[in-house]
């Protein structure tokens, strides 16, 4: 009996292990491999299931700002708007320029934080302590505070070029943000002009359907009139009435397309896309009397003004800095260092001064191979950013010579489509006096009706064409900005009154 008493304890403590143990293992087993978020699990738990969210993840309503819109001074003059307002605008509110603004700052900044490398870096420290010991064997003690304040400067005087290596790396990189700046913002007007071009000709497509509606309207009394005179079979009448039904088609498919560009030219502003705005359809004709000069001249102006070529020149001339700098690690620097201070002790009455000053030779003599290997991949750096720009030179010259030839193409068109019109409108002319007087069938107005639909689309077209063209060559040749006088100012626009959509 008194050995049960004994063994009572460990046979307790035994079964507590065992009940621990089995514990952890169960938690062990319940226990996921993947992380939780909020008490939610990180991920899905098949690849077929989407994963739920907590609410913490779900992002809050980016609605809450005022959307944008057309400048209020704008809308309240009524006055007209120059496709120079639109570009202006689309500037002003686009997200692409201000992200390329802001990288230039920051590399503007990064620039002036180098050039603090070439004055003296001063800092100084302070602080306080106190001890309390003891001497002789432990029977004496006693107690020591000390406060010290001072002035370290550390100027680095020579390092073998890598100072001046660093500056012009981080220059290059100032220079090649601002060429990028440059570019984004060409991109934008030319995005913007495209944009507006296509919403142009679509309201021009409109207002020839219309004019295409309306003769489809008098064949079809024509046809009538003829049918009730005896002297035409209800098939004229039926195939006159289906030309109009299809010109009606025609119209309103042409009507969804305009609301689809007019959001497109929103949006190339960045404003909503269902921002309440109209412009108007310019008048004046194309100015094809301006000769274009030679391809030779479009392309020295490319490699003079593109942007994005000078950017990239710009970081490969960044690579070489590099270069010089990682160099320049292989070789010994000398600092320049000093320091004055005073130590206090116990109060401030009592206290030395104390100050000292070093030039320190720095030479990496063992980097575990590092040094070699930065080196290497510094030049192999730049070989990339040197045949990324022979690329990008070849590239230039390619669009050069492509938007110099589409310009021509659409200046040849412009005439083409005006001599195409000029004649179709006379053939519908003659077709539909011919069939009034009983001497022409339905099937050959109904055709000169088409011929006609036909080039007054291809007329629109051919205008577009033109214009976007010789922006997309402005574009390619560097020179398309807002304070040029190419195809900016060539087309005033009207701002009309401010509708919903």
């Amino acid at each position: 009996m008194g050995d049960q008493e004994k063994n009572r304890p460990k046979n307790e403590m035994g079964v507590c292990a065992a009940m621990l143990l089995t514990a952890v293992l169960v938690m062990s087993g319940c226990a996921s491999d993947l992380p939780r978020i909020w008490k939610t699990p990180g991920t899905s738990v098949s690849a077929a299931v989407p994963w739920v969210p907590p609410p913490e993840a779900v992002p809050e309503s980016t609605h809450k700002t005022a959307p944008m819109t057309l400048p209020e001074d704008i809308l309240k003059s009524g006055r007209s708007l120059s496709l120079l307002d639109i570009v202006d605008i689309a500037l002003r509110n686009n997200p692409e320029t201000a992200a390329a603004w802001a990288q230039s700052r920051s590399a503007a900044a990064a620039y002036g934080s180098q050039k603090g490398e070439y004055y003296p870096q001063v800092g100084a420290t302070a602080g306080t302590g106190y001890l309390h010991g003891y001497t002789d064997n432990g029977k004496t003690a006693y107690n020591q505070r000390n406060s010290l304040a001072a002035l370290e400067l550390n100027w680095l005087l020579f390092d073998f070029g890598g100072r001046e290596a660093s500056l012009d790396e981080v220059r290059e990189a100032l220079i090649a943000a601002d060429w990028s700046h440059n570019a984004v913002i060409q991109r934008v007007i030319l995005e913007v002009e495209k944009a507006y071009y296509g919403y142009i000709t679509a309201k021009v497509l409109i207002d020839a359907q219309q004019a295409t509606y309306k003769e489809a309207e008098t064949n079809l009394a024509a046809a009538r009139d003829r049918h009730h005179a005896g002297v035409a079979t209800i098939a004229d009448v039926l195939q006159a009435k289906t030309a109009l039904a299809q010109a009606k088609l025609t119209l309103d498919r042409l009507q969804g397309q305009m609301h689809t560009t007019r959001g497109a030219l929103a949006t190339a502003m960045g404003l909503a896309a269902n921002t309440p705005y109209d412009i108007g359809i310019p008048a004046g004709e194309i100015p094809l009397k301006e000769t274009l000069e030679k391809v030779d001249a479009y392309l020295a102006q490319a490699e003079k003004q593109r942007p994005d070529l000078a950017a990239a020149r710009a970081q490969a001339r960044k690579a070489g800095a590099h270069v010089r700098k990682v160099e320049a690690g292989a070789y010994p620097s000398i600092n320049g260092t000093a320091s004055w201070g005073n130590t206090y002790y116990g109060t401030t009455a009592l206290y030395k001064d104390n100050y000292s000053g070093a030039l320190q030779l720095s030479v990496p003599i063992f980097t575990g191979f590092s040094q070699r290997h930065n080196l290497a991949r510094a030049r192999a750096d730049e070989e990339a950013t040197r045949a990324r720009l022979s690329s990008l030179a070849q590239q230039v010259v390619l669009e050069v010579w492509t938007s110099y030839y589409n310009l021509k193409t659409a200046e040849q068109c412009v005439r083409t489509s005006e001599d195409l019109i000029q004649s179709a409108t006379e053939s519908y002319q003659v077709a539909l006096g011919r069939y009034k007087a009983g001497v022409g069938s339905i099937l050959d107005l109904l055709s000169a009706q088409s011929a006609l639909e036909s080039a007054r689309a291809q007329r629109a077209q051919a205008n577009a064409d033109w214009f976007v063209s010789l922006a997309q060559l402005a574009h390619d040749t560097g020179t398309l900005n807002i304070s040029s006088s190419g195809t900016l100012e060539m087309v005033p626009i009207t701002m009309e009154k401010v509708k919903k959509p």
